[in-house]
């Protein structure tokens, strides 16, 4: 069994009156000193990416300049979070082209925004993320405009600071909150946030500095060994993104302001988790969008970062030709910019790659193919599933000829309004198994896999003739199984095999299911799915009285049936088995360009 206990034996803290004795004495101080926009000017002249970046952020800016300050908003009940994220991005930006423009007006509407926002009632700390990320929000408005603030707007930010966001963390803190220690995302915002905040003040407020700096820095581990030992984490590579940015903030605000991250960037499996994206995506960098995980094209800011802190270079390679082909840089890319490497090869890259312990593992063709066949399988363990993960061990995700045949469910919105619907997670068809492509048995209204259970990838053999991949779910199905296990086959890299070998407990239902966007057209043990004139044949290799049959992307009959997503425009592939005891299911997939 996994153990999900907290890694941090292996770092020890500062001692907390050592923390600021180097605190660089003037602003700014997170992530960029006096030399920062001299060296930004500077790329953005030699650089067509850097440059392509920076006009777009002039020209969110100057929208910005039209829109209202922010106002306190709770629309759903329970999050401030779409305002924090709201006046963090507003004050970021506006913040940047000031330092680079010097134009007034750009300083008077972050005054605008922020002054509306030291006024709130408060920074939401019932839903700390929240509070955390209007803590970082201020921080930067407070240390990059520190020169230009009067001494009477100093005063506001640092009150506001102080007052509504790191009194209410030393609360947390001295509480036990569970997010100071988790092991997801919110330990790394909460207390990367907060740390922000502390390094700005910490001139004037040495002693309140001091704890939050010592306290998250002690923290903050638990969530970045969770990666080890080779950088993936459990809740999806977007949530990846959102806790990775604040954990990259924040070290890289420690490294600016006293010249040490006091080894957090050592911490085990950090360093690798920057390849967490880079794998799990498809040909055209689209997401592997397992868990809650958004469907996106993957790459990161804090790729750049992560590239050139510790010397990789396919990182930088990776978010540099997804800046030059796709845009959408930010302020954060201006900060981190890394050229080094926008002539590297991807093709000197391994092409499968197994994350242990998250147990999420992919196989391709190709780099540099955008017809490669990838293919992403997870496994792992549920036991996050109160937060992000879904009921979907033994899922895939298939591509081939620059389509996504074999599709995740994706993520269920209605599954963040708990508070409201008093649902549980796995009661929506998006979160149970029966929404992923993998086995059910015995369909009830109950959970449709062990929610508790552990699948290991007990077998990893990447050879490029024949790729396989072997996960034993016989803990997933235990009430109804003495053995399940899925074998996942790359032969000749141009089809896959998956074979599920069954041992029932005792006579059962079995459902084979595999989701997608194409059309279906059946024909016994054989489907031809379509889509964009490229086929996938699906052939049943056996048993050799099963048939496929193509059913809605609904709950079954047994199952629970709330409000929730509506999933028109996809349908599953679906073997159906009653009576099943020892059974073998083996299912070929081979793409097919259209005759």
């Amino acid at each position: 069994m996994l153990s999900i206990q907290t890694h941090t034996e292996a770092f020890t803290p500062p001692n907390r009156d050592r923390i600021l004795t180097t605190l660089k004495p003037d602003h700014p101080r997170l992530m960029m000193d006096a030399n920062t926009i001299a060296r930004i000017k500077k790329q953005i002249a030699q650089d067509t990416v850097a440059a392509k970046i920076y006009r777009r952020v002039k020209r969110e800016t100057q929208e910005i300049l039209t829109q209202k300050p922010s106002e306190y908003s709770i629309p759903d009940g329970r999050r401030l979070l779409s305002t924090s994220r709201r006046v963090k991005e507003r004050v970021r930006q506006l913040a940047f082209v000031y330092l680079m423009e010097g134009e007034q007006r750009h300083l008077e509407r972050a005054w605008a925004e922020l002054e509306a926002v030291a006024q709130f009632k408060d920074w939401n700390p019932d839903h700390f993320l929240d509070t955390a990320e209007m803590t970082y929000a201020f921080a930067v408005g407070y240390d990059w405009l520190y020169k230009h603030w009067t001494e009477d707007q100093r005063s506001i930010l640092r009150s506001a600071i102080v007052g509504k966001g790191l009194k209410p963390g030393l609360k947390g803190y001295r509480e036990n909150a569970w997010w100071a220690r988790s092991h997801n995302n919110w330990n790394q915002v909460c207390n990367g946030g907060l740390g922000m905040g502390a390094l700005v003040i910490a001139d004037e407020e040495p002693e309140l500095a001091n704890e939050i700096l010592h306290e998250g820095i002690k923290n903050i581990p638990v969530a970045m060994n969770f990666y080890a030992p080779d950088g993936a984490g459990i809740e999806g590579v977007t949530y990846w993104d959102y806790g990775a940015r604040y954990n990259v903030l924040f070290l890289s605000s420690l490294f600016s302001a006293l010249g040490t991250d006091f080894d957090l960037a050592a911490t085990p499996g950090f360093k690798e988790s920057g390849d967490y994206q880079i794998y799990v995506s498809g040909a055209d960098g689209y997401s592997f969008d397992f868990a809650d995980c958004g469907l996106r094209r993957m790459s990161t800011p804090m790729h750049f970062w992560m590239g050139k802190h510790y010397g990789i270079q396919h990182y930088s390679w990776f978010r540099y030709d997804t800046l030059r082909r796709h845009g959408r840089g930010t302020v954060l890319d201006l900060l981190w910019f890394d050229d080094s490497a926008k002539d590297f090869n991807p093709n000197t890259l391994p092409l499968n790659k197994h994350f242990r312990k998250a147990d999420v593992a992919t196989l391709r063709s190709s780099w540099t193919d955008p017809n490669a066949l990838v293919l992403g399988i997870q496994a792992g363990g549920n036991y996050n599933l109160g937060m992000h993960r879904h009921l979907d061990q033994g899922t895939f995700i298939l591509e081939a000829l620059g389509e996504r045949w074999a599709i995740d469910s994706g993520t269920e919105r209605e599954t963040y309004q708990r508070h409201r619907n008093k649902r549980q997670r796995w009661e929506f068809y998006r979160i149970r198994a029966e929404g992923h492509n993998t086995l059910i048995f015995n369909p009830a209204n109950g959970p449709d896999q062990n929610p508790k259970a552990e699948c290991p990838i007990t077998t990893f053999n990447a050879v490029p003739d024949h790729a396989t991949a072997v996960l034993d779910l016989t803990d997933v199905y235990a009430d109804d199984a003495t053995h399940a296990q899925r074998t996942f086959e790359i032969i000749d890299q141009n089809h896959v095999v998956i074979t599920d070998d069954i041992k029932a407990k005792s006579p059962s239902e079995l459902w084979w299911f595999m989701h997608t966007r194409a059309s279906i057209k059946l024909d016994g043990k054989t489907a031809l799915l379509t889509r964009r004139g490229k086929q996938l044949k699906a052939e049943i290799l056996s048993p050799s009285n099963a048939i496929f049959t193509a059913l809605d992307a609904t709950p079954l009959p047994t199952s629970p049936n709330p409000k929730q997503a509506d999933n028109t425009g996809r349908r599953k592939l679906a073997i159906h088995f009653t009576d099943v005891t020892n059974l073998q299911i083996k299912v070929k997939l081979t793409p097919e360009l259209s005759p």
